[in-house]
Parts: structure tokens; C-alpha cells; sequence
């Protein structure tokens, strides 16, 4: 996994105070907690609405609003934005591109039973089972 484009992904080093480099900073990064900052430069650069991933995470769209900026959400919820955000820094490195990828990303998807990837990620189980599914398409392999 490309660290960087997870980094970048969440608004970069200036907006997570860190650069993750590795499965470690990912592990402190979820202690420390996401910032409401970070979760809307993912929000942005998905081009999702706030509703639309408030039903990924396990907190509501009205808590979420109520965040300010340099808030930190609590390490439930930032895992779980950490492992969107690394769907999609992976999805964008398979891909090649962001457009590609998010057009892959909300379209039903016959290797993962018809279902659209990006409700999967609403569980752990589906998380991995997208990012497998990416692993394969980096490989070459067709399920």
C-alpha cells in the first residue's frame, strides 16, 4: 500500500499533523483520532455527500455537523474513515485516476455478488472484501 496517497487522500500532512508512512502511524493516527478537517477533504475528494458517508460511520450526520474542524472523532469512527480513505488511496493507485476509480466505486460490481462497493465499505467484512477485490485488479486477476 502506498502510504502517501492515504495521506494526501486525507487532506495531507498539514491537516493530520503526521505523514503515515507505515501500518503503525495508521495505529496511532486512529488513537490520536481523524479530525472533522480530514474526514471533509475525503468527503471532497470522493465527491460524496456528507449524508451519504455519515451512513458509512458509526456516528450521525447531525454529530458530525456539530463537529468543529480540529475536532478528533474517537478511534471507532476514525478507523472507520481510515479505511475508506485507504480504499480509496488504493483504489486511485489501481485505477490510475481518481475518475476511474469512483466510477468503478458506485457501480454494482459482479465479483462482489452485484453489490456496489462503496456500500460495502460500511463493514469491516465488506472493506476487505473491496479491497481484495482491488488487490486482484492490480494483479490482473478476473473474478
Amino acid at each position: 500500500m502506498e502510504y502517501s496517497g492515504l495521506t494526501k487522500v486525507l487532506g495531507g500532512e498539514k491537516v493530520l499533523q503526521k505523514n503515515i508512512r507505515n501500518q503503525m502511524d495508521l495505529i496511532e493516527l486512529s488513537n490520536i483520532g481523524i479530525t472533522k478537517d480530514a474526514l471533509e477533504h475525503l468527503i471532497n475528494f470522493i465527491s460524496v455527500p456528507l449524508g451519504q458517508i455519515a451512513n458509512l460511520l458509526p456516528i450521525t450526520k447531525r454529530t458530525i455537523e456539530r463537529y468543529p474542524r480540529k475536532k478528533h472523532f474517537n478511534r471507532v469512527v476514525s478507523e472507520q474513515i481510515i479505511q475508506l480513505a485507504e480504499i480509496t488511496a488504493k483504489g486511485v493507485e489501481v485505477f490510475g485516476d481518481k475518475d476511474g476509480f469512483l466510477i468503478w466505486l458506485n457501480r454494482p460490481n459482479k465479483a462482489l455478488s452485484g453489490k456496489i462497493p462503496f456500500t460495502l465499505t460500511a463493514s469491516r467484512f465488506g472493506a476487505e472484501m473491496v479491497l481484495d477485490e482491488l488487490g486482484r485488479m492490480e494483479y490482473g486477476v478476473i473474478s
